[in-house]
């Protein structure tokens, strides 16, 4: 059997992220939203989204990417809310059967304005 193999990363909340007030917060969700978009224009992102209701409320996203596990550490050391500490991002390599998932191109948030919106 053949297998594609993708990178995932894992956004995790750290143990002590920084206290901020919640306009800081909130440029800062914006910030990620335009880098994680801008991942999609170059055509590293293939797919992220939020967990919601999880067993873990610390693992706060998830990534998909077309690139190796090094250039996602790289991407992501560039994330504004991981270079502010308010995430982690753990990277992984992850095998599945060839054939089995298609990433369609389809437009992401660039702002929690967008989110919002619905649109």
């Amino acid at each position: 059997m053949r297998f594609d193999q993708h990178t995932v990363v894992l956004l995790v909340r750290p143990d002590d992220p920084p206290e901020l007030p919640q306009d800081a917060v909130d440029r800062l969700q914006d910030a990620h939203l335009a880098h994680q978009a801008g991942l999609v224009e170059q055509g590293a992102l293939l797919a992220a989204g939020p967990f919601l209701g999880g067993d873990d409320e610390r693992i706060h996203g998830l990534a998909v990417l077309s690139v190796d596990p090094q250039m996602a550490r790289e991407i992501y050391a560039n994330d504004p809310a991981v270079r502010a500490g308010r995430l982690v991002a753990r990277v992984m390599s992850w095998m599945v059967p060839e054939g089995v998932l298609r990433f369609e191109q389809v437009p992401v948030p660039t702002s929690m304005l967008e989110v919002a919106s619905g649109d």
